[in-house]
């Protein structure tokens, strides 16, 4: 077989049809589209995507639930009732959680969550805090500070 002599299978090739040529070719005036409408105007019906004016799929699917968050930041989360077994005065960072036992995996940067209740006043440096966690560090007498 030489590259000159290579020919598409039979029957896999078919001739163009020449629309609104006449009655007796079959595709006559309005060329098979109808009467009227948008699917009978030249050019494109609708773009890829177009849903007759509902909101279309691709708009409505990050909507739903269950979805994942892109770029979802993940942080090593300690409660505030973790946080008072520490000694009054005591510099909380997630080295020294570690440190201590309290934490045992270094999941990400360190953010304090509100469960529980605190009565030590500590100086906690973490990338993050709840608003009912910074209130009860605050409220005890220590400080929060976001690094």
């Amino acid at each position: 077989m030489r590259l000159h002599e290579i020919q598409p299978k039979q029957g896999s090739k078919h001739r163009r049809r020449r629309v609104g040529r006449g009655i007796s070719a079959g595709q006559g005036a309005s060329c098979g589209f109808g009467m009227r409408g948008q699917k009978s105007r030249s050019g494109r019906g609708t773009r890829p995507g177009f849903e007759g004016g509902q909101l279309p799929l691709y708009r409505r699917i990050p909507k739903l639930k269950h979805f994942p968050i892109v770029n979802q930041k993940h942080y090593t989360i300690v409660n505030v009732d973790d946080l008072a077994t520490l000694s009054m005065g005591t510099e909380v960072t997630l080295a020294s959680l570690i440190e201590a036992g309290i934490l045992t995996t270094d999941d990400g940067p360190l953010k304090v969550l509100g469960n529980g209740d605190i009565e030590v006043a500590l100086n906690v440096k973490a990338a993050a805090f709840t608003k009912s966690a910074k209130s009860k560090i605050e409220a005890a007498g220590g400080t929060c500070e976001i690094i």
